[in-house]
This record gives structure tokens, C-alpha cells and sequence, in this order.
């Protein structure tokens, strides 16, 4: 860069607008967007570490995707390559390419190409992209306000990490203008800038969450308002007349138009009409063409209201006819009308029947038409054709009993009548007379179906056997989830890993986040660690080792800032802490402010008793008393944290802890096959132990162990497990 040009950088960055000259460029002065960049997210990790893979940010303008790709090329040691998709092509991605193979071949270096408004690229650019970035020559940054996975490259889009960022927190666009007002070098912080408080309120609220929409009015404020003995005093009617209109994102082709089209009808599917009214301005406001709208309610009016209330259609057609009468603006009427009709109709979704008979039509062999339902007009003599037609009109109520369906689907049933408005009064109806055809499939001379089981009865107890742990552990963690539904960047912990049921799980759940597993073995961490190594290295879960019940110091970050978590997950965490009251207010310091805890603890103190799996005539009176009273001394003593516990305990644990709790006890029953093996770990273990401490004799034992075998040897029983389901957040009014 000769002399020239350097001065020409000089007066181009002096003379930046404002946006661009308070461009953030460290993550330090970076403000906003916590949810993937904020301490302990995978992003923040990956740039510090400066373990870039290829990156797409995508969001509405002035979220910082621009800037963040300005703040990884200030921290990667990789080379950095900018290119506008507005003014680029084909040649400039041919060059940036070159470079980069330079610098990779002479000097070991990686580089970072920066693709900015990336969707403007053409299906060919995109292309011209790809190899490069699949074998690692550039690692791609991508920025577009576009969804990518519509208007990038597929091919692009699975090779890279999509971070959607949202728009900015009224708190963030107060912080940047604080930081505007603060600094001298770059902001106004060499002048004397007084805002008003109403006139600060008024520029953050019609920016609407887009910072670069904030800086450019509060410049335009500035600049243009004349300095009163050093003193430059924005108010409220400067504020107003800087920004005078609220930006509203809306692309008639884009993401925008598809979400609000979306929520729109959705409000009116769920009933709101408050909801769908506001949808509804969102879109009149922002010029969107309502005979767009009228076709969207014509398709709800038959897909959502349907047989509920056959008028809605009658409704919203007669509304699109007045529309086209009256045009804008008297047309919003109609239009408001119609929206306000299908929100407060009853709804019903049964004419999604007609696509069960289309599958039908699609999957199965096809039918041939029933003899008397066949023309006739022309085939009568010949083949007899119409032969057997019962005319409806003919018989009392215009409805007699025979079969319209081909033979093969003789019996089946697309339409199931809702029980909302109109068809709430035919459902009965429709029932009824369903019942008679089918009485009529047995009828002499009628075309009765035959059929078969497609499967003869058999024992299957080996495969639920096999198969009913799995699904039972699958249902505790599908629970757990609903319980707590985390987003895409939150920071998860795991309190008792173990098998990892609840780690994987959870990595797909927070992709842009992060997840903290907590292991009580060196074999558990080492399988853990183990079965980590498959994943991308950022993506793994932090596995760490624990004494049981004690995780103190998972807090503790290489961040200033220490590391708290947004969900607390766990199974059978709890179950056997002899202090769980301790615990409980441990685990309270590592959860974040918002954060949630969704535990499930099995009980044992409610589990099975072997006792009542056998037949008690079986056995003398007084063996099976002190079997029982032995049984019930195992599941009740208070010496062992196992069982010396139950729901109210935890209850109450909770509540001294800080947390607003609430606890569901589900009841799982499982088919179990009793063998030799199974009946010899309980009878030897310490149930067995427990029976001889009680004071029976060894006869007495020998006689119980006698009893199990020829009870329950070989033998399927029904077995009962007791699992509360613990969700638990910070009582903020305590």
C-alpha cells in the first residue's frame, strides 16, 4: 500500500458513518447476541481457540453478523479474505482461492474467506465455492438475512455450522449507545451529548432490535442539531424526527413474509383472534398484498374449520368479492372481518381425510368399482352393471344401507367427524349409519369382505423382555425433555451421566451451546470420553469426575466470568445421597437465574415387594408374616439413604432449598421373565442378607427361597417401578 492509499484508508475511516466506525473489534466490545457468543458458548470457545470450521450467520441487518466476522479476523492467526456478494463473482472467489493456496503451500497457513450477503451468490458461485471449502483450502464465513438452508447451496449449507442470530435486547442497543456516548476516539465521547431519557426510550424502541437502524438516527441527531454553549441536547422531537417511522422486517420474498404468513395462521388455527389481528396489521402495514392473505384464509376456512362451520367458506370468499369491490383502504374491513370469523369458529380438521383416502389411492392395489355402483347407461344388458343399486331416495330418510367402497377396502374408515359446531351434530350420525353398512357386509347376497390375521397369536415375551428396558429408559428421557425444552444455545449439565442416556440427548439438543457431564467412576468417564472422541471436537461434552453428590467446582471457567448453567438434568442423582437437602442447595448454585431442573429419581421405597409375587396360600401363615415384616424392614430402613426417603422428603428439600418444585410420580409396569439366574442375585444379595437378619431360621429361609423357585422359576410376572419426575426453578418471591 503506497502513500496514496494509505492516505485515501485515513479519510474513508475518519469519514465512516458512525455504524461503521463503532464497529465492535474485539469480542470484548462486542454487545449483544449472549445466546451463542456469551461465556461458555461453543462459539466463543471455537474463536478463542481459534478452531474455526466453515460458518454461516445468519439474522435480520444490524444483529452483528458482519461484525462478528470483522472480530474473528482480528483474532484468528488464519489469513482473512472479505468478499461483497453484491459487487463479487466468480473471478474474485478464483482469486481469493489462489491467495489462499499460496499461503498454504509457502507458509502452513489457514484462510478465512468472509462471504458477506452470501445469498446473493448465484447457484454458480455457491458452486465455484465448494470444493474448496470441502477439502479445507478456505474456511467459510458466511453472512446472509436470508435463511440459508433455502438460499444457500445445500451442499454449502451441510458443511457448515448455521448460527442464527436475533434481534438486539432493548438492553444491548442502550449499552451501545452508552458505549457511543463514552468513547472518544470513535463515538461522541470528545463532545458534550445529553439525551433525554424519553428521547434515548424513543430511539431504541422504533429501532426495533437493529443497532446499525439506532446509530445512524442518533448521527443524524447529532449532527444535525446545533450545540447550545457546548452542549448538544438531543430531545424527544429531535429523536422523533431522526427516526420518524419503525423499521419492520418484511421481504415479500423471504423469511420474513413466510414467518408472519406462518404465526398469522397459526393465531387463527389456535383461536386468538388478538394474535391474528396483530399478524394480520404486521402484514397491512408492511404492504403485503391482501388478495395473498384472502387465498391463505380461503385454504384455512376448509383445512382448519372445515365441517365445523361450513359457512366460514361462504364467509371469507364473500369478504375476498368485497375487497375487490371496495379496494384499499376501505378493503381492510372485509379483511379484518374474514380474519376475526375463522379465529372464533370452531374448528375441526376433518377434511385432512381426504389425504388418507389419497394414500390409499397411492399404496394400495386398485380397487375395482362395485357392480351396482357401475354406470348403467350403457353396459346394463350386457354385463349387468348397476345390477343391485339401491336408490337412496326411495327409503325412509334418503339413506339405505349398502356399500359404496371397492371390495378390497370394504370397512374402512377415512372421515372421523369432529365433535365442534356443525359437525358435532352429524357425528352421531355418521356413526349410526356406518354401523349398518357394515351389518350389511353380512347380509346374504351383499359382497362381504374376507380376511385373515396377518399374524398368528404367539409368545412374545422374549422380545419385550429385551426390549422393555430400552423403551422404559427412552420414556424417562423423552419426559425429562418436555419437562425441560432447552434452545439451541443453552448450557446443559448432566448430574449423573453415567451411560450417557441423557448427555447424547442432550448435544443434540444444544447444538450452539454447551454440555457438562458429571461421571462418579473412572469407568464411566472413560467410557464417556470414549464415545465423545466420535464427535467434532467442539461439539463434545465437558466430561468431568465427581465424588458422588459433590459438584462443587464445575463453576470454574478460563472466563472472568463463571460458567452457569441454563437446565440441570439428571436420573437417579439424588436416589442414595445421604444428604440430599446438601445436595439440592449445591446444585441450586449452579443453575442460572432462569435456569430449570428436571430430575427423575426412582423410589424405592415404593418398589416391588417380592413378597407379593407369590401366591401367599402357598405358604404357612406365619412364614409369609415374617417375610413380609422382613421385606417391609429392607424398604423402610432409615439407616439406608436408599429407601429412607420418599416423595414429601424431596418435597420439602427442595422448598428449604430456594426452589419452586414440583414433583410427578409415574408408575411404570413391566412384563419380567423370573429366572434362575434373576431369583439367585435376589435371594443371595441383600435381600436375602435381610431375611436372616430379621431372625428367621434357615430353614425358614431355605423354605422362602424353596417358595420362589417353584412360584416364579420360568414364569412372566408384572413388575411395578415408582420414578418421580422433578421440576424445579428459583422461587424468586422468597
Amino acid at each position: 500500500m503506497d502513500l496514496f492509499e494509505q492516505q485515501q484508508q485515513r479519510l474513508i475511516e475518519a469519514e465512516a458513518p458512525l455504524a461503521a466506525r463503532m464497529r465492535p473489534r474485539s469480542l470484548d466490545e462486542f454487545i449483544g447476541q449472549d445466546a451463542i457468543i456469551g461465556p461458555g458458548r461453543l462459539l466463543r470457545r471455537a474463536i478463542q481457540a481459534d478452531q474455526l470450521s466453515s460458518l454461516i450467520f445468519y439474522g435480520p441487518p444490524g444483529t452483528g453478523k458482519t461484525t462478528l466476522a470483522r472480530v474473528i479476523a482480528n483474532t484468528t492467526q488464519a489469513q482473512f479474505v472479505a468478499i461483497n456478494a453484491v459487487l463479487g463473482g466468480v473471478r474474485d472467489i478464483r482469486e481469493a482461492i489462489a491467495l489462499a493456496q499460496t499461503h498454504r503451500g509457502q507458509y502452513g497457513q489457514r484462510t478465512i474467506l468472509f462471504v458477506d450477503e452470501v445469498h446473493r451468490f448465484n447457484k454458480a458461485q455457491q458452486d465455484a465455492l465448494l470444493p474448496w471449502v470441502e477439502n479445507g483450502t478456505v474456511i467459510l464465513i458466511g453472512a446472509t438475512t436470508e435463511n440459508p438452508f433455502f438460499e444457500v447451496n445445500k451442499a454449502l449449507v451441510s458443511r457448515s455450522r448455521i448460527f442464527q442470530l436475533k434481534p438486539l435486547a432493548a438492553s444491548d442497543l442502550e449499552a451501545i449507545l452508552q458505549q457511543v456516548l463514552t468513547d472518544r476516539a470513535r463515538g461522541y465521547g470528545d463532545r458534550n451529548v445529553q439525551i433525554d431519557p424519553d428521547a434515548q426510550g424513543h430511539l431504541v424502541n422504533i429501532a426495533n432490535g437493529d443497532a446499525r437502524t439506532l446509530l445512524n438516527a442518533l448521527e443524524l441527531a447529532v449532527e444535525t442539531t446545533p450545540s447550545d454553549q457546548g452542549c448538544i441536547h438531543i430531545t424527544l422531537p429531535v429523536a422523533e424526527d431522526s427516526i420518524q417511522q419503525r423499521a419492520v422486517l418484511y421481504d415479500k420474498e423471504g423469511d420474513a413474509h413466510f414467518d408472519t404468513i406462518s404465526a398469522f395462521i397459526k393465531s387463527i388455527r389456535g383461536s386468538d383472534p388478538d394474535a391474528a389481528l396483530y399478524w394480520l396489521a404486521r402484514m397491512v402495514y408492511a404492504g403485503e398484498d391482501p388478495r395473498y392473505i384472502f387465498r391463505r384464509l380461503v385454504i384455512l376456512a376448509g383445512e382448519d374449520v372445515g365441517m365445523a362451520d361450513p359457512n366460514a367458506v361462504v364467509v371469507v370468499t364473500g369478504c375476498a368479492a368485497a375487497f375487490d369491490r371496495v379496494g384499499m383502504p376501505e378493503g381492510r374491513y372485509p379483511l379484518a372481518q374474514a380474519t376475526l370469523y375463522l379465529a372464533t369458529a370452531p374448528k375441526s380438521n376433518s377434511a385432512m381425510a381426504f389425504f388418507d383416502a389419497l394414500a390409499a389411492v397411492e399404496q394400495e392395489r386398485e380397487g375395482e368399482v362395485p357392480n351396482a355402483m357401475r354406470d348403467a347407461t350403457r353396459d346394463k344388458k350386457g354385463f349387468g352393471h348397476g345390477a343391485g343399486y339401491l336408490y337412496p331416495h326411495a327409503y325412509r330418510d334418503h339413506w339405505v344401507a349398502q356399500q359404496y367402497l371397492p371390495g378390497s377396502l370394504q370397512g374402512q374408515i377415512f372421515y372421523q367427524p369432529s365433535d365442534q359446531g356443525y359437525e358435532a351434530g352429524i357425528q352421531s350420525q355418521v356413526a349410526r349409519r356406518r354401523e349398518a353398512q357394515l351389518a350389511a357386509l353380512v347380509e346374504p347376497g351383499s359382497e362381504t369382505l374376507t380376511y385373515g390375521p396377518t399374524d398368528q397369536p404367539q409368545d412374545r415375551w422374549l422380545q419385550r423382555a429385551t426390549g422393555v428396558l430400552g423403551e422404559q429408559l427412552g420414556e424417562v428421557r423423552d419426559r425429562l425433555f418436555t419437562i425441560f425444552t432447552p434452545q439451541r444455545h443453552h448450557r446443559l449439565l448432566d448430574l449423573n451421566a453415567s451411560t450417557g442416556l441423557l448427555t447424547w440427548e442432550a448435544i443434540r439438543r444444544v447444538p450452539e451451546g454447551g454440555v457438562t457431564a458429571c461421571t462418579h467412576s473412572e469407568k464411566d468417564y472413560s467410557a464417556l470420553i470414549e464415545q465423545s472422541a466420535l464427535l467434532h471436537e467442539l461439539s463434545r461434552p465437558n466430561v468431568v469426575k465427581v465424588r458422588k453428590s459433590n459438584w462443587s467446582g464445575l463453576q470454574r471457567t478460563t472466563e472472568d466470568t463463571p460458567v452457569v448453567f441454563d437446565g440441570i438434568v439428571g436420573r437417579n442423582a439424588l436416589m442414595s445421597v445421604d444428604n440430599k437437602l446438601a445436595a439440592i442447595q449445591q446444585i441450586g448454585q449452579l443453575l442460572g437465574e432462569d435456569g430449570k431442573i428436571a430430575i427423575a429419581e426412582s423410589i424405592p421405597a415404593r418398589g416391588q415387594r417380592l413378597s407379593r409375587l407369590l401366591n401367599s396360600t402357598k405358604i404357612a401363615p406365619d412364614l409369609y408374616q415374617q417375610l413380609s415384616e422382613a421385606e417391609a424392614h429392607l424398604y423402610n430402613n432409615p439407616e439406608d439413604a436408599m429407601v429412607n426417603w420418599d416423595v414429601p422428603d424431596l418435597q420439602r428439600d427442595f422448598e428449604i432449598a430456594g426452589f419452586v418444585c414440583d414433583i410427578e410420580v409415574v408408575i411404570f409396569q413391566t412384563q419380567v421373565m423370573i429366572t434362575s439366574d434373576l431369583l439367585a442375585r435376589w435371594l443371595k444379595g441383600k435381600y436375602g442378607d435381610r431375611l436372616t437378619a430379621a431372625g428367621m431360621s434357615a430353614a425358614d429361609v431355605e423354605e422362602v427361597r424353596s417358595q420362589f423357585h417353584q412360584q416364579l422359576k420360568n414364569q412372566t410376572v408384572t413388575w411395578s417401578r415408582s420414578i418421580a419426575f422433578i421440576s424445579a426453578v428459583q422461587n424468586r418471591s422468597a
